[in-house]
C-alpha cells in the first residue's frame, strides 16, 4: 500500500511539473524583485513574450500529433515576416491582403516538405533539417541578403510603394492583440484535435501508425492536411515576429525553434497527458517565457538564457520519457 502511495505520488509531481515549476518561479521572483516582477506591465511582458512562442509550439503541436517532427518552422517563418513586410512595403498591399499572400506563399513553400515526407519517404527531421538551410538561401536571395524595412529600397533597387508603416501593420504585434490571437491559435488547436474526428485521427497516428492503417484513416491525406494546418500556424508566427519588430530582419525567426519545442515537451507532460496538446503547450510556453523574463529582471547575463531553456527541454523530455514503459 505505501508503495503504490508513493508510485501515485510521483506520478503526480511528474504529470504537474511544469505548474508546479511555473508556481515556484512566480515565488521566488516575486520574493527577489516584489512589485517590479508582479506590476501589470511586466505581466503583459510575460503574455507578449510568450506570445510568438506559444503559435510556434501549436505549429509544433499539430505536427507531432501524428509523430510528425519540423525543424524547418524557424526558417520557414523568416520568409514568411520577408513576404508579410514585402507585400506591405515594396508592393504596397493592405495589412490583410499581404497576410492572406504570406499565408498563401508559407502553404506553397510547405508543398516541398510534405513531397520529402509523403512521396520520397524521407522521416520528418531529416527532411526538414535540409529544407531549414534551402528556406534560407531562398529568403535570404528574395530580400538580396538584407533586411526588409521602411526607408530601404527593394532588393533589385527600386523604390518601396511604401515608405512608412501604419499603424495597422505595427498593432498586429502589439498588446492586446497578439495576446488575442495566441489564445484563439491555441483555441483552435484545442478543439480542432481533441473535438474532431481530424484530431483524433491525428492521435490515432501518433499513437500506432500501423494501427491506425488498418482502422482504415488515410494516413498519408491526414498527414498532408497537419502540415498544411502548420504551415498555417507558421505563417502567422512570421507576421507576429515581423509586426512587432516592425521589419523583416535576416533570419528574424530562426530564434524560436528551440523555445518553441521545449514549449511542448513541456506541454505533453502536463496532466499526464502524454502527448502534444494545445493547452500544455501554452503552459510550457509561459514557463519559458516566466523563466527568462524573471532572470532578465535579476540581471542575468544575457548568454545565460539559452542554456536555462535547455535545461527546461531536457528536464521535460525526462519527465515525457524516463517513466515510459519500453
Amino acid at each position: 500500500m505505501e508503495t503504490k502511495k508513493s508510485k501515485n505520488w510521483v506520478k503526480f509531481v511528474v504529470d504537474w511539473a511544469a505548474v508546479i515549476a511555473l508556481g515556484i518561479c512566480f515565488i521566488m521572483f516575486t520574493a527577489l524583485k516584489g512589485s517590479q516582477f508582479l506590476s501589470s506591465a511586466n505581466m503583459v511582458n510575460i503574455l507578449r513574450a510568450m506570445s510568438i512562442t506559444t503559435v510556434f509550439g501549436i505549429a509544433a503541436t499539430i505536427t507531432m500529433a501524428p509523430d510528425g517532427f519540423d525543424m524547418s518552422a524557424g526558417t520557414l517563418a523568416s520568409c514568411s515576416a520577408y513576404v508579410f513586410v514585402s507585400s506591405y512595403l515594396w508592393f504596397g498591399r493592405s495589412v490583410l491582403t499581404s497576410a492572406i499572400i504570406c499565408i498563401l506563399v508559407t502553404l506553397i513553400m510547405y508543398q516541398l516538405t510534405m513531397f520529402l515526407i509523403l512521396v520520397c519517404k524521407i522521416p520528418d527531421m531529416l527532411a526538414t533539417c535540409a529544407l531549414m538551410f534551402v528556406h534560407q538561401g531562398l529568403g535570404q536571395w528574395y530580400i538580396g541578403g538584407g533586411a526588409v524595412s521602411t526607408g530601404m529600397k527593394t532588393s533589385w533597387g527600386a523604390a518601396p510603394a511604401r515608405t512608412a508603416l501604419e499603424p495597422s501593420f505595427s498593432m498586429i504585434g502589439r498588446a492586446p492583440w497578439i495576446i488575442i490571437i495566441m489564445i484563439a491559435c491555441v483555441l483552435f488547436a484545442h478543439i480542432f484535435l481533441n473535438y474532431t474526428k481530424h484530431g483524433r485521427y491525428l492521435y490515432a497516428m501518433g499513437g500506432n501508425l500501423e494501427a491506425a492503417k488498418l482502422s482504415g484513416i488515410n494516413t498519408t491525406k491526414y498527414r498532408y492536411l497537419a502540415g498544411m494546418i502548420t504551415a498555417v500556424f507558421i505563417a502567422i508566427a512570421g507576421i507576429l515576429v515581423a509586426s512587432r519588430g516592425s521589419s523583416a530582419q535576416v533570419m528574424c525567426c530562426d530564434n524560436y525553434l528551440m523555445p518553441s519545442l521545449a514549449a511542448v515537451f513541456v506541454g505533453r507532460t502536463v496532466g499526464g497527458a502524454e502527448k502534444p496538446n494545445a493547452i500544455g503547450t501554452m503552459v510550457g510556453a509561459i514557463l519559458v517565457a516566466t523563466l527568462e523574463n524573471g532572470l532578465t529582471i535579476c540581471a542575468v547575463p544575457f548568454y545565460i538564457l539559452p542554456a536555462v531553456k535547455g535545461a527546461v527541454l531536457a528536464l521535460a523530455l525526462i519527465a515525457a520519457y524516463a517513466s515510459k514503459k519500453k
